[in-house]
């Protein structure tokens, strides 16, 4: 149906996109679809349930797609269609968490329930999970290297050169590739085939990737607009900048983009204004991170886990003494069954040195916020975190009117700092009881122990 959309947009720009971009994920949503159907049958219920959501976020992301240029009948049928799609993979996973949980008795089996109506998974005490202590494996060495031509004695000159270089569906061993410190200007893609791919660089504000693709180009969507953007499984990195460079005025400009399963970064930054990290898909794990930027900074449908990392707003106006208000989350669950969602622990939220001066200078007019509900069923939680002075008493905004309040779940639990006082939070948002509060740990919710190697 898809082909057909395309075949018949010749000389419409947007539709023509809008279909080439239903043919990715479609194919994305298939993967993850044949991967479901194997770990049922084996019993991996965690995997079957973190990939089914996946391929939800898939359908949904072609279905949107779509509704931008719903202007023929072949369009219009072909989300009624995607809509019916999305409707089985919702059954499908609601039908998953009730046997996870409750078994093969099905007369004990109800509708999907979420944290707002007091459901929390088996398995998962009051530990936070926080001693866990993993990452990029230490000693890696690299199968090829990355410098600039002036450099040389490397084997090549861009990241993207390196990344064809790696032998395709490699499930049995890492390939390394260690980027030398310079400055790539250039887009890398790692494509679905390129599994266990690490990228090593020589620290981050050393080895710097960067791009300036944003959606106020022809063609360009907030997907297309990464600098770097990860599909491939099993995805590493350590110690690299990667950044997009355009303006604050230009609107959706992402960093990394990752949809690569049991992926781990670590003492990464990313930096950019508007959507500079887009977790898309899957099972991730950030630790001792920078992540810098100003609207919906942090956003996507996965499962992420974020320890010990740094937030940093930046200035975000043209004019930003005008002042603003800043989401630092946006989290996009469509499906109170999907596995998905922001996990923060230890972590701390400021602004850059340039911001802080503007929010000094006019505190009530410069807003800040943990996050905002992209989705329905938005998930976000915020776990021991230190919380500066420039985020706002009310903790969370709304994404508009009342869209997603009584369905979204927004926690916290034993933050510091000036912005820590929760007694002026909004009633919409929760304060985590202590004994579920191992539902977020990096073993429950995204299975960490069993695939992020150990540090040492």
């Amino acid at each position: 149906m898809v082909k057909n959309i395309l075949d018949a947009s010749t000389g419409n720009l947007n539709r023509t996109n809008a279909a080439k971009v239903c043919i990715e994920v479609l194919c994305f949503s298939d993967y993850r679809l044949n991967l479901t159907a194997e770990a049922l049958p084996r019993g991996a219920i965690k995997d079957a349930r973190a990939w089914m959501s996946a391929a939800m976020v898939y359908q949904y992301d072609c279905w949107s797609a779509l509704k931008y240029v719903n202007e023929t009948y072949q369009v219009n049928e072909t989300m009624a269609f995607l809509n019916s799609l999305i409707g089985y993979s919702s059954n499908a996973l609601g039908m998953m968490v009730n046997y996870d949980n409750l078994g093969k008795e099905t007369g004990s089996w109800s509708p999907p329930k979420t944290e707002r109506d007091g459901f929390w998974e088996l398995g998962a005490g009051g530990s936070t999970g926080q001693e866990f202590n993993g990452g990029v494996p230490r000693g890696l060495k690299p199968d090829v290297t990355v410098c600039k031509a002036a450099t040389g004695g490397c084997d090549y000159e861009t990241v993207q050169q390196a990344v064809n270089s790696a032998p395709e569906n490699g499930v049995a061993r890492r390939f390394v590739i260690w980027i030398k410190a310079g400055l790539y200007e250039e887009i890398v893609r790692v494509p679905l085939e390129k599994r266990n791919l690490v990228f090593l660089g020589d620290g981050m504000g050393k080895t710097i990737i960067t791009g300036s693709r944003n959606v106020g180009q022809l063609g360009v969507s907030t997907y297309d607009s990464a600098t770097v953007g990860v599909v491939g499984d099993g995805f590493m990195a350590s110690g690299i900048t990667i950044q997009n460079t355009a303006g604050p005025d230009a609107h959706q400009a992402v960093a990394f983009r990752s949809d690569s399963d049991l992926s781990i970064i670590e003492n990464c930054e990313f930096l950019g204004n508007q959507d500079t990290l887009y977790a898309h898909s899957m099972r991730q794990y950030y630790k001792s991170c920078r992540i810098q930027g100003n609207v919906d900074f942090i956003f996507g449908n996965s499962a992420t886990v974020f320890q010990e990392c740094d937030i940093l707003v930046a200035p975000r106006q043209l004019n930003p003494e005008k002042g603003e208000n800043n989401a630092v989350t946006a989290h996009g669950r469509i499906d109170p069954a999907q596995s998905t969602g922001f996990v923060f622990q230890n972590y701390l939220i400021n602004g850059t040195a340039d911001y802080m001066t503007l929010y000094y200078s006019k505190p009530k007019v410069h807003k800040n916020f943990l996050g905002r509900p992209w989705k329905e069923y938005s998930r976000t939680v915020f776990i021991h975190c230190t919380l500066e002075a420039l985020v706002s008493t009310d903790g969370w905004m709304p994404w508009s009117g009342n869209f997603a309040l009584s369905t979204l779940y927004y926690g916290e639990l034993e933050s510091t700092g000036p912005g820590a006082n929760t007694t002026g939070r909004v009633p919409w948002s929760s304060q985590i009881p202590a004994e579920h509060v191992g539902s977020y740990s990096v073993q429950n919710f995204i299975q960490g122990d069993q695939w992020i190697p150990p540090s040492c």
